[in-house]
């Protein structure tokens, strides 16, 4: 899913999509159980809309530094990024955070990532927690941003699952993994190729997000605070932690420029922060 970093009216709503995504879970909550093979085609159909073109985008607030760290503001992302050149491999854990539900449509995600934050292209695995009809559902996914829609992987993810997830580069091979130790049934590991003039590798990313379809920035879903910890980054000369290359901490943040989701700092291992909502739009 794409960042996008200038500020606009994000009123849209995921309507027809979501409701056909979700249409399993409303269905056994009502005591039809369809089958998994018409969850995922429904849940494909739906989140083939999330993906929005890679148009020209500007960042909002001040990029000045302060020791490395970038401050940075956008309408669809919270958490971390580290720009540069090279990166080979991302990687965090984090226990999967419980979305509350209201009548409204909601959506947030969870991943880490290679490119994305300077580049049109992103590498990028986690789960993603949607409302619809006051009924949570919850799925791992990956992307190759723009040569694929998100897939979803795992329709059993739960709240308090333990997840590691981590994006591996090896030339033009990407590998996205993503665990569910919990309910091991939505793991899996997704191996594609990536030529170096497509995926740049300019960037790694720690990211909560509002995910976007054609009509824009798509309300954020009321999570509880998302903690990535154990978080590791490397690029084919260098390995560490978020603060061991120049990093951006990002704010989601709404049209009247009133805060979305923020990040906290950084620990002093650069490894852990948290995210917490503070609203929708």
């Amino acid at each position: 899913m794409y960042l996008r970093r200038s500020l606009f009216a994000a009123g849209s709503v995921l309507a027809a999509a979501a409701a056909l995504a979700l249409s399993g879970a409303s269905a056994a909550s009502a005591g039809t159980h369809p089958d998994r093979a018409s969850q995922v085609a429904a849940a494909r159909a739906a989140l083939s809309r999330l993906s929005v073109p890679g148009t020209q985008h500007h960042f909002a607030g001040a990029t000045q530094r302060v020791r490395g760290l970038a401050k940075v503001t956008s309408d669809n992302w919270s958490g971390y990024a580290d720009t540069g050149a090279g990166y080979s491999r991302v990687s965090s854990s984090w226990i999967e955070p419980a979305v509350t539900c209201g009548s409204s449509t909601t959506i947030a995600a969870f991943w880490v990532g290679i490119d994305g934050y300077s580049s049109r292209s992103v590498e990028q695995g986690g789960t993603l927690a949607q409302c619809s009809g006051g009924t949570a559902s919850y799925w791992t996914w990956w992307e190759h941003y723009p040569a694929n829609a998100v897939q979803p992987v795992g329709f059993s993810v739960r709240p308090g699952d333990k997840i590691t997830a981590s994006v591996i580069r090896s030339g033009t091979s990407y590998t996205v993994k993503v665990t569910d130790s919990t309910r091991t049934a939505n793991s899996f590991s997704k191996t594609f190729t990536c030529s170096a003039k497509s995926c740049k590798d300019t960037s790694a990313e720690w990211i909560a997000e509002a995910p976007s379809d054609s009509s824009g920035t798509l309300p954020l879903a009321h999570f509880s605070k998302w903690t990535a910890s154990r978080d590791a980054v490397a690029t084919t000369s260098k390995s560490g932690s978020i603060s061991s290359f120049p990093d951006s901490e990002i704010t989601m943040t709404g049209s009247s420029r009133d805060t979305k989701a923020a990040p906290s700092a950084l620990n002093s291992g650069g490894t852990s922060f948290g995210v917490t909502w503070h609203h929708s739009t």
